[in-house]
C-alpha cells in the first residue's frame, strides 16, 4: 500500500459501532459534549492574554480580535461539526484526514495534535501551579519555592503543577461519565464567575476609554491599527483552543451523530459571546493602556479595582474586593478542566493512531472494567508530569496556537474532498457553502498563522521533523493498512516532504534572526542549522533507495462502502 492510502468508510463506521468491555463506553449526550468544549475552552487565556494582547496590539478593538479569532473558529467548527456527525470515531482531525486525505497526511496530524493537547497540557499544569501559589499566599500559606519551580527557574521540582496533572489523569481513568461530572461542576463555577464580573463591571464602563476604539499604528507592524488588531486575534485564539476537542469524545457520545454537531458548534458559540462581553467590559473600566506590562491575574484584578467610587482626591475604593479571590478560583478550576480535556483529547487521538497501527499496540488497549483506555492514560501522565515538572512553561510558548491552526487547515481542506470524493455518503450535518466555507478557514487560520512570531514557527518544524523520523521508522512499516515493510510506494514524498522542512527552518532560523533586527542570542539560530543539516544528510541518503513498482494497492480503496 501507499503512504496515502486511505481508510476505507465501512471501516471507520464499523469502528463507530463497536460495543463491549474492549471499547470505549458511550456516557455523553449533547449538553456533556456541550459542557467539555465550554470545559476546555475557557481557561486562564481568557483572564490574562486578554489584558496583554489590548495593552499591547489592539487596545479596545481587542473586541474585533475576539471576533476575528472567532470566525476563524467558526469554519472549522463547521468542518469538525460535519466530519464528527459523518465519522463519529475517536481521533479528532486525524480520522478524518486518514479517510480524506491518507496516511501520511494522517500521520502528520496526528503528531500535530500531540503538540496541541500534550504540550499544552503540560504548560497549563505549571501556570495552574503559579495561580495555586497566589491563592495560598492570600491565606498566608507560603509553599517552599525549592518544590514549586522547576531546575531552569530556580527551583528543584513543579509538585503542584504534577499534582493537578495526576489528579486529573486519574479522574480519566476512572471513567467518562465521571469526569465529564466533574467537567460540569467547574464548568458551572467558571462560568458563574465570568457572568458576575461582566454584570457587576458593566456599571463602572467609562465611554472615554473606548476613544480611540482602534489606536493608530506605532509605526511597528503588530502594534496597533489593523496589523495590531490581527496579531492579537493570532494571540487571543490560544482562548479559543479547546472545542476540537470535543470531536475526540465521538466514540463516548451516546448520539454522536447528532449530539456532536451540538457539542462543538454550542460550546463555542457560547464562549464567544462570553469573550467578546468580558473584554468589552475590561477595557471599558480602565484604559487599556494601564494593562501595559501586567500578566497573569493583573490585567483582571487591575480592571476590577477600578470597580469602585473615586473619592475627592481621585482615589478609587473598589466595591468588590472580593471579586479578585473568586477569579483566582475560577483560573484554578478553569485550568483543571482544560487539563482534563487535553489529557483526554491526546488519549483518543493516541487510541486512534495506535488501532492503525502507527504507534504501539499499549495506546489502544482499553481497561475492560472501566473502558477507558488506563494504559494510555498513566503513560501520558508520566510524560506530562515529567515535562510539567522539570521544564519552564516560556519553552512551548505559542506552540500549541500554531498547532491547533494547522490543525483546522487540514480539517477544512478534508471537508471540500469529502464533498468531491464521498458525496453520497449519510451526513447528519452538512457544512453550509461549501468549498466557500472551507476556503474561508483554511484563508483566515492562514492568515494569524503568519502574524505569529517566527520563534513559534521554528519549534512547530522541529517537532514536525522528529514526527517524521517516528513516523519513517515506525508507523510506515507497522500501519495495518501497509505492507510490513519500509519500502511502501510514497517513501520518496515523505523523505522530500522531509528535505522541506528542513530547508524551512533554517529559513525560520534565520528570518528570526535577521528579519526582525539583530537577536544576541543565536541559540534558536543555532539549533535550526544543527538540527536542518542533520535531518538533510539522512534523507538525501535515503532518497537513493528504489521506489516499488506494484505495491498491490487496490484502484481506489474509497471504492469500498456501506
Amino acid at each position: 500500500m501507499s503512504l496515502f492510502v486511505r481508510k476505507p468508510m465501512n471501516v471507520l463506521l464499523n469502528e463507530a459501532q463497536e460495543t463491549g468491555t474492549h471499547t470505549l463506553k458511550r456516557t455523553l449526550g449533547a449538553g456533556g459534549l456541550v459542557a467539555l468544549g465550554i470545559g476546555a475552552i475557557i481557561g486562564a487565556g481568557l483572564f490574562s492574554i486578554t489584558g496583554m494582547a489590548a495593552a499591547n496590539h489592539a487596545g479596545p478593538a481587542i473586541t474585533i480580535s475576539f471576533v476575528v479569532a472567532a470566525f476563524g473558529c467558526l469554519f472549522a467548527g463547521l468542518c469538525y461539526a460535519e466530519f464528527a456527525s459523518m465519522i463519529p470515531v475517536a481521533g479528532s482531525a486525524y480520522t478524518y484526514s486518514y479517510a480524506t486525505m491518507g496516511e501520511f497526511i494522517a500521520w502528520i496530524i496526528g503528531w500535530d495534535l500531540v503538540l496541541e493537547y500534550a504540550v499544552g497540557a503540560a504548560t497549563v499544569g505549571i501556570s495552574w501551579s503559579r495561580y495555586l501559589i497566589k491563592f495560598l499566599e492570600g491565606f498566608d500559606v507560603h509553599l517552599p519555592v525549592s518544590l514549586t519551580l522547576g531546575p531552569w527557574d530556580g527551583g528543584i521540582i513543579n509538585l503542584p503543577a504534577v499534582f493537578i496533572i495526576v489528579l486529573m489523569s486519574l479522574l480519566l481513568i476512572k471513567g467518562t461519565k465521571e469526569s465529564a461530572l466533574v467537567n460540569a461542576i467547574i464548568v458551572a463555577l467558571k462560568v458563574a464567575v465570568v457572568l458576575v464580573f461582566i454584570f457587576l463591571g458593566w456599571k463602572y464602563i467609562n465611554n472615554d476609554n473606548y476613544n480611540p476604539y482602534i489606536p493608530d499604528n506605532t509605526g511597528k507592524f503588530g502594534e496597533f491599527g489593523f496589523s495590531g488588531i490581527i496579531r492579537s486575534a493570532a494571540i487571543v485564539f490560544f482562548a479559543y483552543i479547546g472545542f476540537d476537542a470535543v470531536s475526540t469524545a465521538a466514540q463516548e457520545a451516546k448520539n454522536p451523530k447528532k449530539d456532536m454537531p451540538w457539542g462543538i458548534l454550542g460550546s463555542l458559540a457560547i464562549c464567544t459571546v462570553l469573550y467578546i462581553l468580558f473584554a468589552h467590559v475590561m477595557t471599558g473600566v480602565t484604559s487599556y493602556s494601564t494593562f501595559a506590562g501586567k500578566d497573569g491575574i493583573a490585567p483582571v484584578a487591575l480592571a476590577i479595582d477600578k470597580m469602585g467610587t473615586t473619592n475627592a482626591a481621585g482615589v478609587i475604593t473598589p466595591d468588590y474586593p472580593w471579586l479578585n479571590r473568586a477569579i483566582i478560583v475560577a483560573i484554578l478550576a478553569g485550568y483543571s478542566s482544560v487539563i482534563l480535556v487535553m489529557l483526554m483529547g491526546q488519549s483518543r487521538v493516541f487510541f486512534s493512531m495506535s488501532k492503525d497501527g502507527l504507534i504501539p499496540k499499549i495506546f489502544s488497549t482499553v481497561n475492560p472494567t472501566t473502558q477507558t483506555p488506563a494504559k494510555n492514560n498513566l503513560l501520558f501522565m508520566l510524560f506530562v508530569s515529567l515535562f510539567a515538572a522539570f521544564v519552564p512553561a516560556r519553552v512551548v510558548g505559542e506552540m500549541t496556537s500554531i498547532g491547533t491552526l494547522f490543525a483546522f487547515i487540514l480539517v477544512c481542506i478534508g471537508i471540500w474532498v469529502m464533498r468531491r470524493k464521498m458525496p453520497e455518503i449519510p451526513r447528519a450535518f452538512k457544512t453550509p457553502l461549501v468549498p466557500l466555507v472551507p476556503i474561508l478557514g483554511v484563508f483566515t487560520c492562514l492568515f494569524m498563522m503568519a502574524f505569529l512570531p517566527m520563534d513559534t514557527w521554528i519549534r512547530l518544524l522541529v517537532w514536525m521533523l522528529i514526527g517524521m523520523d517516528i513516523y519513517l521508522a515506525y508507523g510506515a512499516k507497522n500501519s495495518h493498512l501497509g505492507n510490513g515493510t519500509t519500502t511502501r510506494k510514497g517513501m520518496k514524498v515523505a523523505r522530500y516532504t522531509g528535505l522541506v522542512l528542513a530547508a524551512l527552518l533554517i529559513v525560520a532560523g534565520l528570518l528570526h534572526q535577521y528579519g526582525v533586527g539583530f537577536d544576541e542570542d543565536r541559540t534558536l539560530l543555532y539549533i535550526s542549522i544543527v538540527f536542518a543539516l542533520v535531518h538533510f544528510f539522512v534523507f538525501a541518503n535515503r532518497l537513493g533507495r528504489p521506489e516499488p513498482i506494484d505495491d498491490h494497492e487496490p484502484a481506489n480503496p474509497l471504492e469500498e462502502r456501506i
